[in-house]
């Protein structure tokens, strides 16, 4: 489980390509110092596993569901990557609860800067609309944030300095993928009263289209 707030901007050392999926490594000074084996590490909004530490290195399986899902498929080696620990029990929740299960890609449709923050529309996918309420939670790349406003197919945030300079998020252009995380609240009353389960459909990775993305 994890917050949405982003600890450090990692690097992405390399991500070698397997059969049925990857293994990434992350270069993270200050998430590396006491990680261990098997202890859980989000990156970019998804919960990875660390297998093995070194120096200030982690290294991570990634199955291709994830690869599938999310847009860690597309990571190069020097990419920039927000990087969280698994909050510990009694720690302060400075967001909101994250898994770090990504429920789908959004695409970066504009940014509009301002004076001291920035406003930033994200194309949202038809079957995750009913998820996301104006002043709610959303994360977006593993950062948590607040819902400013909520159209038919898209959703704005706004973005103060911090985030802008400490997250992947100030760096982000339009038409980027973006892992998005819906309230997990919102998705167990949606069962309860009996809305439809989110559905499975594998992404396309890169494409523009808010609705084509799962």
């Amino acid at each position: 489980m994890f917050t949405g707030i982003v600890e450090e901007l990692g690097e992405v050392v390399v991500l070698d390509r397997l059969v049925d999926g990857a293994r990434l490594r992350v270069r993270g000074k200050t998430v590396a110092e006491d990680a261990n084996h098997g202890d859980s590490i989000a990156v970019n909004g998804v919960c990875l596993t660390v297998v093995d530490v070194v120096g200030d290195e982690f290294t991570t399986d990634v199955m291709k569901e994830s690869l599938d899902r999310s847009n860690l498929g597309g990571l190069v080696a020097g990419e920039p990557v927000n990087l969280e620990r698994s909050v510990r029990a009694g720690g302060r929740l400075g967001g909101h609860l994250v898994q770090g299960h990504v429920d789908g890609l959004g695409t970066l449709l504009d940014r509009t800067p301002s004076e001291h923050w920035e406003v930033v529309r994200v194309g949202l996918p038809d079957r995750l609309a009913p998820y996301v309420a104006e002043k709610g939670s959303i994360a977006v790349d593993g950062v948590s944030l607040t819902v400013v406003q909520v159209g038919e197919a898209d959703f704005s945030v706004a973005l103060i300095p911090t985030t802008l300079e400490l997250t992947t998020l100030g760096r982000k252009t339009v038409g980027d993928a973006l892992n998005l995380e819906v309230d997990v609240i919102a998705k167990y009353v949606a069962r309860l009263l009996g809305v439809p389960v989110l559905a499975t459909q594998t992404p396309r990775l890169g494409t523009t289209e808010p609705g084509a993305l799962s």
